[in-house]
């Protein structure tokens, strides 16, 4: 009770200089209460789908987008705020001067300036607008990224192998099935030579995957689909009846994958042959730190796997491979992981900037990276979560190739 009583007041704050910012730049009292109206829309909104209508830590479409409009109009305030309480501040001050210097009856505070609320508005503008434009187009902006990679010890019949990989589905917050046939179709115009998908098909049900599943079943590779669960697809956010019905949700969303044509690697290795040579393929279950499951277990899945073969890991979480896959005796050539989804907020323009706030959280949070020979990519997540929108971190594809031999430098 004592979050929300905390919320409701803090709300109200940044409301109340949201509103003295419109009230000083425009005098129409139907844009005031617009305003008001929205201010209160929002709220009401938020309130009802995280107290009444709550599952606990479950996320639906409802919950996320009255989650993605609150964030939105809290940006647009909160950059209001340091402006216009500076502006009171000094308002306050040349009242204090006024009243003790010319010893005026009363005290007289000064007029908010339009030209300040106007400058805040513009501001405050541009989060807002980011925010709406994430929500409406930027969670569907679909990207696939291309890389080369090259080891001197792949085998040379897998010389030119491709790889197409896609993590992170959350089948639970679709709601534009156009647009996911359009992405499920530019997947399959890859025709990479295998598919591998790095967990968290659902964000808490495997319900929530039926109206989707005939159409990732679609999803074809000449070497096969291959899939390791993330942290989202037990269940463990949900608060279940029993102990049954939990495990019977995940058993059902292992059948609905075998079903669908992946073949899910639970703590366990597959092997791509091909004239003779072969790579492994080694999927754990999902392995994150910072209170996320520890169900991964690295030995157990590559128990078949020689020191010598071709080695491809997929774990969701990428703190498993700073964790425990780079210094495991076993050389992990590749390792592909998700799970950060780049936080769906950040600015990335190529060989200038690649930043967001998930950085601080994680060390490996969004492409490619290199470390004592071993690579791995994170990628940014093919659906999204919590807020429904992407904002200058895109939906991503991402098209692999091992080439044989020392990168040119």
């Amino acid at each position: 009770m004592l979050r929300w009583v905390i919320f409701i007041l803090l709300y109200l704050f940044i409301s109340f200089y949201g509103f003295q910012a419109i009230k000083t730049v425009t005098k129409n009292v139907w844009i005031h209460f617009l305003f008001v109206a929205i201010a209160l829309i929002i709220a009401v909104n938020f309130l009802i789908q995280f107290t009444v209508y709550s599952e606990g830590r479950v996320l639906n479409p409802a919950k996320s987008y009255a989650f993605g409009f609150l964030l939105a109009y809290i940006s647009f305030n909160l950059v209001l705020v340091p402006l216009l309480f500076g502006e009171d501040i000094l308002r306050v001050i040349l009242g204090v001067y006024d009243k003790l210097v010319t010893k005026n009856d009363g005290f007289y505070l000064p007029s908010r300036r339009k030209f300040i609320s106007q400058i805040a508005l513009g501001l405050a503008a541009i989060p807002l607008t980011s925010l709406l434009y994430g929500m409406y187009r930027g969670k569907y902006r679909f990207k696939v990224l291309n890389y080369t990679l090259h080891f001197e010890d792949l085998p040379e019949a897998f010389d030119g192998y491709r790889i197409t990989q896609i993590s992170d589905i959350h089948s639970g917050s679709f709601d534009n099935r156009e647009k996911i046939e359009y992405a499920v179709s530019l997947i399959n115009e890859q025709e990479s030579d295998a598919i591998l998908f790095t967990g968290d098909m659902v964000n808490n049900k495997a319900s929530e995957m039926l109206p989707w599943k005939n159409l990732f079943s679609t999803l074809k590779a000449k070497d096969g689909v291959y899939s390791v669960l993330g942290n989202h697809d037990y269940g463990d956010y949900v608060s279940w009846s029993s102990k049954e019905e939990k495990l019977q949700n995940l058993e059902t969303l292992k059948q609905m994958q075998k079903d669908m044509g992946f073949n899910l690697l639970l703590n366990d290795t597959k092997f791509i042959e091909k004239e003779g040579q072969r790579i492994a393929v080694v999927g754990v279950e999902n392995w994150g730190k910072g209170g996320f499951k520890k169900a991964g277990d690295l030995k157990k899945a590559a128990r078949e796997v020689d020191a010598n073969d071709f080695k491809i890991l997929m774990s969701h979480d990428p703190s498993h491979w700073e964790a425990e896959v780079i210094n495991d005796a076993y050389h992990y050539h590749l390792t592909l992981s998700g799970h950060t989804h780049g936080m769906q907020f950040g600015i990335e323009i190529p060989g200038w900037i690649k930043w967001s706030p998930v950085k601080w959280r994680y060390k490996h949070w969004a492409g490619i990276y290199k470390e004592m020979g071993q690579y791995i990519n994170v990628n940014r997540g093919f659906g999204y979560l919590g807020y429904p929108g992407r904002v200058g971190i895109w939906p991503e594809i991402t098209v692999i190739e091992l080439k044989k031999g020392q990168a040119q430098a």
